[in-house]
């Protein structure tokens, strides 16, 4: 007989798809931030591989969920991974304190019995990785740890399934298996023959068998399909017998099981029979040294690389990059942000101008991602240089809608972004429709009223007062959160409408009273004129029928505009957020805070004086778009109600009682006194 040579096993080699660095980047900047903590990861590995073949672990997509299930026919590893955040750290990582210390780990799982009892311990696997999510390269090493032993030798020839068992036997243990392998996953166990028949049973039942005058056959599912070598696995699993179950170096007889599909048949013949001497590990106190890491693709111990930005779809890396900013906030400064709630947040701008180019440009910024733009206009010449979504070239041969070049303009920026645009009048009060434009007018009525319903926040954007009046109509009555943003030549207004509520309000208050924010005014509130053809752009010189202003102070109020509405979706109270006048917000309820700062009702800014102050109003209850008079005829007469408003200027002041409070404030009687004339104090004659 030969002399016995030394056993050498397959190491394991890693293999992870597309979907685990994606799920990954979500991770690190969703979950992980900058902790350099072990996270728990679990991957697959099948005994079913083609001959030849060596050991695979497998990761994917649902590598970080510990609920997911294991595929048929493969078996579970479980593992860690820690994601270093620079790559001078995954460099400068002691690897070798690394891997010992997750040997000792699966050291004392062996010696606590925790092993035998949970084989899937014997497999485990550890990854460190560093993931640069600006250009998606990503540089990881694995370890399969196991215990560097007294060699492992053979004492016979190893031989397949089929020439050491009959097919009687074959068909006997793939019998026994298939049922076993109902309740329990773990790739080992151990196998009892008598008289040709096969029984399988856990390793905790070692001892019961041998007490009993068996000799148990070892049992694992090789992932390995080399001819003459087992798997990595094996290494772990006869530590575990030398140290529970050999007080002396003892020959075995393991069975390397490979099950695999071959021609639609089951082939279960490469399986290897290895009769060897296992050296004893009873006596062994100390954790033996650990080898474990996976060489490179230069079959060098060290790290790999993958580069996954040539590979991925643009359109997808775009997606992944374009919030990058976004969730760096939460990393350090604002943990408690709601990316999604941004993200979902439907935005209908009203007016694709300066300000609706601007303020697109913003709420993409902030991760939007639904935004649709209504305008009636066209580009022209002037507009490319102070409207940021707009080049020369959209403004010859007449210019292309401004909705729709904006729309188009945005999904060139960012393909991800849901955008589209509209080209839609919007009746104004004031401004009489003739009979012929009746029908028009119904529809283009019944069209903004569809996407209000369709969005989640308006904003009005438009170059006049009375072009807002609509829309703030329908905002207040279908309880739509209304942004409003205005420009003069160095001033502007940036404005939240009161978000209307079901609730009932109460009647009386102080004027020191926090105002909540259903009861706060519109645009239209601090009116005592209804928005009529005398503030129209109509029978106006040049320079009135365009918007005059300082180039800057649209960016500055269309970013403004944005902020607030995030602050207000940050809020816990969302649009009913109470309106903060400028003190800081500590003091409040974490209830009544938002992370964001505090949320004004309303911005008035001089640039000037370069000075802002944040009034907050009441809703007052005769405003000419969103008291109560208003909105109930809007529900009840429909475009009935519209129609009086659009066709007759004074309709508005007469509802609502403005008309009448006029009249009382013209009869009120004023005191003329001469600055020689003195005046006398209350009760001196």
């Amino acid at each position: 007989m030969a002399a016995p040579i030394q056993l050498q096993f397959a190491p394991f080699s890693s293999v992870l798809d597309g979907g685990f660095w994606h799920t990954l980047s979500q991770k690190k900047l969703d979950v992980f931030g900058l902790a350099e903590e072990e996270q728990e990861l679990h991957g697959f590995y099948s005994n079913g591989g083609l001959l030849g073949s060596s050991c695979r672990t497998n990761l994917d997509f649902s590598a970080f969920d510990s609920k997911a299930k294991t595929p048929a026919r493969l078996f579970r590893t479980n593992g860690s991974i820690l994601n270093t955040n620079t790559l001078d750290s995954f460099k400068s990582l002691d690897k070798k304190l690394y891997l010992d210390k997750h040997g000792k780990e699966l050291w004392n799982d062996i010696c606590s019995g925790d092993a035998e009892k949970n084989p899937s311990l014997l497999v485990k696997f550890h990854l460190i990785t560093f993931a640069n999510l600006k250009k998606y390269v990503f540089h990881y090493w694995f370890t399969f740890p196991t215990f560097v032993t007294e060699p492992v030798k053979h004492v016979s020839p190893t031989k397949t399934f089929s020439e050491k068992y009959s097919n009687s036997q074959l068909e006997s243990f793939l019998i026994s298996y298939d049922e076993f392998r109902q309740t329990n996953t773990d790739g080992f166990f151990l196998l009892k023959n008598v008289e040709g028949k096969s029984e399988l049973f856990s390793l905790t039942a070692y001892s019961t068998l041998t007490s009993q005058g068996m000799k148990p056959i070892l049992v694992f599912c090789d992932p390995c399909c080399l001819e003459k070598h087992p798997g990595w696995p094996l290494r772990n699993f006869l530590a575990l017998a030398g140290k529970l179950w050999f007080q002396e170096d003892t020959e075995v007889e393991v069975i390397c099981f490979r099950d695999r599909i071959s021609d639609g048949k089951r082939d279960v013949s490469h399986s290897l029979v290895l009769h060897i001497l296992v050296p004893t590990l009873h006596k062994t106190e100390q954790c033996p040294s650990c080898v474990g890491w996976e060489k490179n693709q230069y079959q060098k111990l060290g790290p790999r690389t993958v580069d996954l930005s040539a590979s991925m779809d643009p359109t997808k890396l775009a997606e992944s990059s374009v919030d990058l900013n976004l969730k760096l906030m939460r990393w350090r400064l604002l943990p408690d942000l709601n990316l999604d709630k941004i993200a979902n947040t439907r935005c209908l701008l009203l007016g694709a101008g300066t300000l609706g180019c601007n303020v697109a440009r913003n709420l993409m910024g902030w991760g939007v991602r639904t935004i649709t733009f209504v305008d009636n206009a066209k580009i022209s010449y002037s507009n490319p240089v102070r409207q940021s979504l707009f080049v020369f070239e959209d403004c010859v041969n007449g210019g292309k809608p401004k909705a729709q070049a904006a729309a188009e303009a945005l999904r060139r920026i960012f393909p991800g972004v849901k955008s589209s645009g509209v080209t839609l009048s919007i009746p104004m009060p004031g401004h009489a429709i003739s009979d012929n434009s009746i029908e028009q007018t119904k529809a283009d009525v019944a069209h903004l009223e569809r996407l209000i319903d369709e969005h989640d926040v308006v904003f009005l954007l438009m170059d006049t007062r009375e072009a807002r009046w609509l829309p703030t109509v329908m905002g207040a009555s279908k309880q739509k959160l209304v942004m409003n943003a205005a420009l003069g030549f160095d001033t502007f207004l940036v404005i939240r409408h009161g978000l209307k509520s079901d609730k009932l309000k109460p009647k009386d208050y102080s004027l020191l009273d926090t105002i909540t924010g259903d009861q706060l005014g519109c645009y239209f509130c601090n009116d005592v004129v209804a928005p009529g053809d005398v503030s129209s752009t109509k029978d106006r010189t040049l320079d009135q029928q365009c918007t005059v202003s300082r180039p800057g102070i649209s960016m500055m109020v269309s970013a403004l505009a944005v902020e607030l509405l995030v602050s207000v979706l940050q809020h816990p109270l969302g649009g009913e957020a109470p309106a903060d006048t400028g003190c800081c917000n500590e003091h409040l309820p974490s209830e009544q805070a938002s992370s964001l700062g505090i949320v004004p009702h309303q911005m008035r800014g001089f640039l000037s004086r370069f000075h802002t102050v944040l009034p907050a109003s009441r809703a007052f209850e005769c405003c000419t778009a969103c008291s109560e008079i208003v909105l109930n005829a809007y529900q009840t007469d429909g475009f009935d109600f519209l129609i009086k408003a659009f066709n007759d200027p004074n309709y508005l002041e007469e509802l609502t009682g403005l008309k009448k409070l006029q009249e009382e404030s013209d009869n009120i009687e004023v005191w003329d006194f001469s600055d020689d004339e003195p005046i006398e104090a209350p009760g001196e004659s």
